[in-house]
């Protein structure tokens, strides 16, 4: 079977329907969430689901733009070190207790300091973080950072009670506590997560849902089956394919966005013995399964046009993208010759997949392609959690995953290539790479960071720790009895003035 022919597989499922009422919002998720700990968590659906537990210091706009949320309002020093936060009043945790600026303290400091948080690099500019008022926090840094204030819009600046996570420790995620609009219930793994309306929320005035549940179901199929059906009222991520249905019920409703993440394949460079395996070891293989892909084709058939190819970790419509580096048509004589360069006349490797229909149908052109190149790959296709738990732990040779994007483009680069980054699951390691992100990192002015992030680019491309497949759409699937609801570039379900009407 050749990828050509794998292109027109079709994938179907079965049938899901839950019971709700007509103010409780039924949400078909693409994956079931990890750990709901904003220190510890990383999936992207767990980000959805807290966009409705858990408000942050600051939130992001339909245009990209970072505005107010729990911080009023803030400032930075003339000299970038010292960065003054100012904070709502009247805010209270779903426990009752009070969110004031000992309460930010605390978060920050248990981001920057538990053992299990993957939010260290992003606060790693912090030197210390101070209460300088009852409702004004302080952060001073170690030099200046120009993304502190994005990293604050996304799980490291969501703010949690500190009763409850004191109490809880490292299992604060079984029962999370946050001053969102909705309050956690319960969590039943592969099946449900409910939260409730929050009746004493800063902005209740917003907030016209009294339920809220979210239901993994990875089958794109099954997905809009429920929403066409009525037993889900909002879907995450339609498959492209199914745009044009949607599009064409009058008792649906659609809405996208361009994203600001990208789709990779991650290289097993340096975690464990797994690293060890010809694709870690050996940067022509990692190079030449890249001219193995054709990322246009893979645009055509499985997003139907609706993506970006790309080979950076911006796409190429972006102002940090590295014009000078494009992307390369597929090149399958150069892969070969870069496999026999290697010392290689085939290569064997596993590769692991999220369990999803687009992903695996992706993944199955690939497999064709690379085998045309010389590559022999097993597909291991799995649950997303358990994906990116193996990526964690190292139990990979190479892995299929997606970021969501961040709107400062440190949010998408440091802790993926950095050697101390928190979601590095390569274990890639290059002083130039660390160099050149910290300084990225430390400049307010932007033709600075262009150029580093040039450089950057200029040596990710070559070495491939990450293999960019290219860049989506989110697209939304719904109810038209759904009153109120946007799509935004970051993917975050976003129910402040959301209704549902009878």
């Amino acid at each position: 079977m050749t990828w050509k022919t794998l292109a027109t597989t079709a994938l179907a499922g079965c049938l899901f329907a839950f019971a709700g009422q007509a103010a409780d919002l039924r949400i078909a998720l693409q994956d079931d969430p990890d750990m709901l700990d904003p220190a510890q968590s990383r999936s992207f659906v767990g980000r959805i689901v807290y966009s409705s537990l858990c408000d942050k210091l600051v939130d992001v706009n339909e245009n990209v733009e970072l505005v107010p949320m729990l911080a009023t309002d803030w400032a930075f020093s003339d000299d970038g070190l010292k960065l003054v936060m100012n904070l709502r009043d009247g805010v209270k945790f779903h426990d009752g207790e009070v969110m004031n600026a000992e309460a930010v303290v605390y978060t920050i400091n248990r981001n920057m300091t538990l053992k299990e948080s993957r939010r260290k690099s992003e606060l790693a500019s912090i030197e210390k973080v101070e209460a300088t008022g009852p409702l004004q926090v302080t952060f001073t840094l170690k030099k200046p950072d120009a993304s502190l204030v994005a990293q604050l819009s996304d799980r490291a600046g969501m703010i949690v009670s500190p009763k409850a996570a004191e109490a809880a420790g490292a299992d604060f995620g079984a029962n999370p506590v946050c001053a969102g609009p909705f309050k956690f219930v319960e969590r039943v793994a592969q099946d449900r997560i409910v939260l409730e309306k929050f009746a004493d929320y800063w902005n209740a005035g917003e907030i016209h849902l009294n339920k809220v549940t979210f239901l993994p179901i990875p089958d794109t199929t099954v997905r809009l089956a429920n929403l066409r059906s009525g037993d889900v009222q909002l879907v995450d991520r339609i498959a492209a394919t199914d745009a044009e249905t949607v599009k064409g019920d009058a008792s649906l409703g659609y809405a996208e966005a361009v994203g600001l993440g990208s789709m990779g394949i991650y290289v097993n460079m340096g975690n464990g013995a797994n690293a060890e395996k010809p694709m870690g070891q050996h940067k022509a293989l990692r190079q030449a399964f890249s001219y193995a892909i054709d990322r246009e084709a893979i645009n055509q058939v499985v997003f139907s046009g609706g993506a970006l190819a790309g080979n950076q970790p911006w796409p190429p419509t972006s102002p940090w993208y590295n014009q000078n580096l494009p992307v390369e048509p597929r090149d399958i004589e150069k892969a070969k010759a870069l496999v026999k360069e290697a010392g290689f006349d085939r290569v064997a490797f596993t590769l692991q997949h999220h369990n999803n229909p687009v992903v695996t149908q992706t993944m199955q052109m690939i497999q064709a392609m690379a085998a045309e190149a010389g590559f022999d790959i097993s597909l291991i296709s799995t649950e997303f959690a358990t994906l990116l738990d193996k990526q964690s732990a190292g139990d990979y040779e190479v892995s299929r995953s997606d970021w969501s994007g961040r709107p400062d483009p440190d949010g998408n680069v440091h802790t993926f290539y950095h050697s101390k980054g928190g979601l590095n699951d390569p274990k890639y390691s290059n002083a130039e790479v660390d160099r050149l992100l910290d300084e990225a990192r430390a400049s307010t002015d932007p033709a600075v960071r262009k150029a580093k992030y040039d450089e950057f680019a200029a040596i990710v491309t070559d070495e491939l720790p990450i293999i960019t497949l290219g860049h989506q759409k989110y697209l939304y699937g719904f109810t038209a009895k759904l009153d109120g609801f946007k799509a935004y570039p970051d993917a975050m379900i976003r129910l402040q003035g959301v209704k549902l009407n009878d």
